[in-house]
């Protein structure tokens, strides 16, 4: 790990100015050039403003890398600018996408209140042990899921438990390896759940979407054991939120139509959603994300690849073509203007992000703040499915249920597949397509190809990596793509050059080597 003045900037708040009376007040930081030392930790206002912390650094991260980091090398989406040797597999150590310093940020700073908060407890008598343990199950969340990134991203990487506060401290460490990585996670988010701090809700409406509750670990814990193979525990906790009978948890929005499920992305936090990171418009806080998709822009970024235009066409086609019933297709995930050009459409760009209540009016300016969906209920309903087919063909029937409920609600029908008469591959393809359309640009396309195709030590790499990223990404040749992914090492990243030069128990990623 580099020198902590280098690694990390650790966000020091005017706490005792931290007022919490609005959005802005949470999501605003002011960071300052200072290490968080012994003397800061005197009222639960300053811890809540290093939380607050970790959600700003989250918040800087969506378009410079959450976004590219989860979709890019996929190929359902591509850029027109930028990382573009991302999505051509020629990713340097040089290149700033391998620089996994802005987790680490988030990490060093959830570190610094799980180690520290309990202090406050002599230093503020209004600061009690229950808003203690609920301060640090979010911290324990939010290291988990930025560990979480790093492990998809680059495999091994150094896990660090303890917060980086002066110079004086050993920076050097080695990475772990992946198994250990995952097991730290899964412990991380067991332990603050079994603190029973967790908040099911908050006071504040936007709080229960844009900060970490119970829900947001029991999806989180399910990803991971998606990840991990564990699929009965995956599926243990996407029922710990599907089944629940709390007037607080996420719900599906069932209703096929064009404005239920657009009401998903604007204006965002709402039932559906399970964890979001929040702009605001009536706080001035505004985004890059309507500009990065807007076909019209002149800072447009991202599109559509051919391949993904077609499965949105596909499915339009489902609708009988009638507008009005493509509910993701025409007025959610894909934009093609005049709508009576989409069949011939070869490059489609998301609407959810850019557009406002219907297909043809665009956000404007001064309301450029759509929010970034982490979690959503709908993924754990796919989540659950992939937990099924996994579990064996006993349980393709349940899982076929699922994936047939989110088609529903666009107006799709079932997927008309006998569940008697099916293979364990055949279930995943589908399943894969179904999440490759419903969330769309959510940064999920990467993890899900790359998931997918090592399960069972590789077993469906052909499949799902090779054969599907040849077929949806048209960034590089053919030739170049086989000869990339021979190697299993070039499906991770490499290790930042700046990190390498600091710390010389870090290895190299052997593929960049």
């Amino acid at each position: 790990m580099k020198k902590i003045k280098h690694l990390v900037a650790v966000v020091l708040v005017m706490a005792l100015a931290f007022t919490h009376s609005a959005c802005s007040d949470w999501l605003e930081v002011y960071p300052q050039n200072n290490q968080v030392s012994d003397y800061y930790w005197s009222s639960k206002e300053e811890v809540e403003a290093m939380l607050n912390g970790c959600y700003h650094y989250l918040r800087e991260m969506v378009t410079s890398q959450l976004i590219p980091l989860g979709e890019l090398r996929a190929g359902q989406l591509f850029s027109r600018s930028g990382n573009t040797n991302l999505q051509e597999f020629r990713v340097k150590e040089t290149d700033n996408i391998s620089n996994w310093g802005p987790f680490y940020e988030v990490i060093n700073v959830a570190n610094g209140v799980i180690s520290n908060a309990e202090k406050v407890l002599s230093r503020d008598d209004t600061y009690d042990k229950n808003r203690l343990n609920a301060h640090k199950a979010e911290a324990y969340f939010l290291r988990a899921l930025s560990y979480f990134y790093l492990v998809r991203n680059w495999k091994d990487v150094p896990l660090v438990l303890f917060p980086y506060e002066d110079d004086s401290q050993d920076y050097h460490m080695a990475q772990s390896d992946e198994a250990e990585v995952i097991a730290q996670i899964k412990k991380d988010l067991l332990t603050a759940l079994e603190s029973g701090a967790a908040k099911e809700y908050y006071v504040k409406a936007w709080e229960n979407k844009g900060r970490a509750t119970k829900w947001a670990i029991y999806a989180l814990l399910a990803d991971v054991c998606l990840w991990s193979e564990s699929y009965a525990d995956a599926e243990k906790y996407c029922n710990l939120i599907l089944n629940s009978n709390s007037a607080y948890a996420p719900s599906f929005l069932s209703t096929p139509s064009h404005s239920s499920w657009f009401s998903i992305f604007n204006p965002g936090n709402s039932n559906e959603s399970i964890l979001e990171l929040q702009w605001s418009e009536e706080d001035e806080q505004l985004n890059d994300l309507p500009y990065l998709f807007d076909p019209s822009s002149s800072r447009r970024v991202y599109a559509y690849s051919k391949k993904m235009t077609e499965l949105f066409v596909e499915e339009y086609t489902h609708t009988q073509q009638r507008m009005a019933e493509a509910v993701r297709t025409m007025y959610g995930g894909f934009y093609c203007n005049p709508p009576a050009a989409y069949l011939a459409a070869e490059t489609g760009f998301v609407w959810k992000y850019f557009g406002s209540e219907v297909l043809t009016e665009k956000r404007t300016p001064e309301h450029y703040d759509p929010n970034f969906i982490l979690y959503r209920t709908t993924e754990v309903i796919l989540m659950k499915a992939e937990a099924l087919i996994m579990q064996g063909p006993e349980r393709y029937s349940e899982a076929l249920e699922l994936i047939d409920q989110v088609r529903r609600r666009s107006n799709l029908g079932s997927t008309e597949i006998d569940p008697l008469n099916t293979t364990e591959l055949e279930l995943l393809e589908c399943l894969l397509n179904e999440r490759a359309t419903e969330l769309a640009g959510e940064a999920k396309a990467w993890y899900d190809m790359l998931r997918f195709g090592r399960r069972n030590n590789y077993q469906y790499k052909e499949t799902f990596i090779t054969a599907r990223l040849l077929e949806f990404n048209k960034q590089a040749s053919t030739s170049w793509f086989r000869s990339v992914l021979l190697d299993n090492n070039a499906l991770f990243l490499p290790v930042w050059e700046q990190e390498l030069e600091n710390n010389p128990l870090l290895v190299q990623n052997s593929y960049y080597e």
